[in-house]
């Protein structure tokens, strides 16, 4: 205990140390301070851990994001300065075939009838909050690749949420298999914040599908700023977006189900920043949201067990910092040599989300390559 506290003493000193003579030497100082006293990795084989990623990143495939004029959604972002934990519409592959099943473009394998069947979301009907762009939407496309016909795109943007919808049914036709018609998609506009416009927005949902199988929270805001400089209204309106827009959106979607007395599946989407310090991030109040939406995720999982409600969270390290030293630091110091990528977190919504996980709930799925277990 003494070593790793000394440990963790000296990594906060360097950093901080380094910050002041030079904030383009903050990765570094972290990389060589966290290599020296926890991990016994040479310094010769840093390279070798890109060269993974790069290898890594030629078989990826993007899913491509709805491209949207104007500012975006204020749950997505509250000013330029904001570092989102998804990608911009820009950073995808215009023309990736991602969920396409066949083709020579085809990078995600084809579809098998071999396929275990309950991780299928064949006539499921899966809600996603903050799905106008991003994080959310690749979600919501997800659910579309895995069978779901009938899907709900909510976002503070009606128009928004509308025209990502609308785009979602076009690219499947085009480009995914669907046959015309097969796929039903709306867009909703909901301040997941204001407890009564979630109770309108489920209502209406309830009305056009009849009931909610699935719900992603997906909407968040995530702000880099010191804490003695953080505003008190940012900080209200953040705690009211990540904590109690999650809240809201599960209580309604729980309540459908109860009223069913169906199952059904609640996936929080987390961050790892929820049970770590993400160092140099100074974002003390969006780690606090976090790991009040882990617990919160825990808390629910519990209550509603007995009524066959699974709640679970998907914890991700999905970090698109354009500041190359910064990268280069975080790819160093993940195990699996890379930074993660939106599309690393399907296959865990998708599990967590389907039959497949009927006994799991009040789980964590950690999607980091391996950080924070170093």
């Amino acid at each position: 205990m003494t070593l790793l506290h000394n440990s963790s003493r000296l990594l906060a000193r360097t950093v901080l140390q380094s910050t002041k003579r030079a904030p383009t030497s903050v990765a570094s100082a972290i990389s060589a301070s966290r290599h020296s006293n926890f991990s016994s990795t040479p310094a010769a084989a840093v390279p070798s851990l890109r060269t993974a990623r790069k290898q890594r990143a030629r078989g990826i495939a993007s899913t491509p994001v709805v491209e949207l004029e104007g500012e975006s959604p204020s749950h997505a972002a509250t000013d330029d300065t904001i570092i989102h934990e998804y990608p911009e519409e820009h950073e995808f592959v215009p023309g990736d075939l991602g969920h396409s099943t066949d083709g020579p473009e085809v990078k995600v394998g084809k579809h098998s009838k071999r396929t275990l069947a309950s991780f299928s979301m064949t006539e499921k009907v899966c809600v996603i909050t903050g799905a106008a762009r991003g994080l959310g939407n690749l979600m919501a496309r997800t659910f579309a690749e895995s069978g779901s016909n009938s899907i709900v795109i909510l976002d503070l943007d009606e128009a928004q949420a509308q025209h990502a919808a609308e785009d979602l049914v076009k690219w499947f036709e085009e480009h995914g298999g669907a046959k015309k018609g097969e796929i039903s998609a709306i867009g909703l506009g909901c301040d997941v914040g204001n407890e009564d416009a979630v109770k309108e927005v489920f209502g209406k949902i309830v009305d056009k599908y009849g009931r909610v199988d699935v719900l992603v929270t997906a909407a968040g805001i995530v702000e880099n700023f010191p804490a003695t400089d953080y505003p008190a209204e940012k900080f209200r309106k953040l705690m009211n977006i990540n904590v109690e827009g999650s809240f809201f959106c599960a209580r309604e979607a729980a309540k459908d189900m109860m009223r069913r007395e169906a199952p059904g599946s609640i996936v929080m989407i987390g961050s790892m920043s929820g049970s770590c310090v993400n160092i140099p991030q100074p974002q003390s109040p969006y780690n606090a949201s976090k790991a009040a939406v882990r617990h919160m995720a825990s808390s629910l999982a519990v209550e509603w067990a007995s009524k066959n409600i699974r709640v679970n969270t998907a914890l991700t390290r999905v970090i698109l910092d354009r500041d190359p030293d910064l990268r280069d630091a975080w790819v160093n110091l993940t195990p699996m040599g890379r930074i993660g990528e939106p599309e690393d977190l399907k296959g865990a919504v998708i599990y967590l989300a389907s039959d497949a996980s009927s006994f799991t709930t009040g789980a964590e799925i950690l999607v980091d390559g391996g950080y924070t277990r170093t």
